[in-house]
Parts: C-alpha cells; structure tokens; sequence
C-alpha cells in the first residue's frame, strides 16, 4: 500500500507532520493493505489563518480492481483531521469489503 501525502500552501508539511499522518494511516488501514493499492491523502486549510474547525481532511483509497472510497473529515488541526477521515475510511472499507472478508 502505497501512501502519497498532499498538502496545500497553508499547512507546513514538514517530515515529523508527514511521519505521523503516514503512521496514522499505516496504524488505521493496516489490515487492509494487501487489498489497497494505494492512499491518497489531501490536507487543505478552508479559512486560512482565521481559525475554528477549518483544516480538511480529504482520504482516498484505491482498492485493486475496484472504484476508489472517499472520505473527508472537518477537525482544528491536521492530527485531529487525518484521524477523523481514518476512521471514517476504516468503516467505508469495512462496508466495502464486507465485514466477513477481513
């Protein structure tokens, strides 16, 4: 499973900010990962530095043979975010799969 990590001008992806989404997504997805080809995971500031509940995290993952799952998640910060859009990406893929085919 391939993890490519996307950011837009106003969040600073940094290597410890990057190791820790790509930990996020390893820890959350792992089961899964001889069944997905690849994750693709977007991060964008809405409202740039005027603060609330604005970075948006949008995850995408590619099943082999199948049509990608989307996902996105409202949270305060990136942490919080990529989280959120992996459990809900855990539950999308669950539904996909079947819970039996785990």
């Amino acid at each position: 499973m391939q993890i490519q990590i996307n950011t837009d001008n106003q969040i600073d992806g940094n290597k410890t900010m990057l190791a820790d989404i790509r930990s996020t997504v390893e820890r959350s997805l792992g089961r899964f990962s001889e069944r997905l080809t690849r994750v693709e995971v977007h991060l964008t500031d809405v409202n740039a530095n005027k603060g609330g509940v604005d970075i948006r995290c949008v995850m995408e993952a590619r099943p082999s043979g199948m049509n990608p799952v989307k996902v996105d998640n409202m949270a305060v910060d990136v942490d919080k975010a990529t989280r959120g859009a992996a459990e809900k990406m855990v539950r999308a893929l669950d539904t996909r799969f079947g819970k039996k085919g785990r």
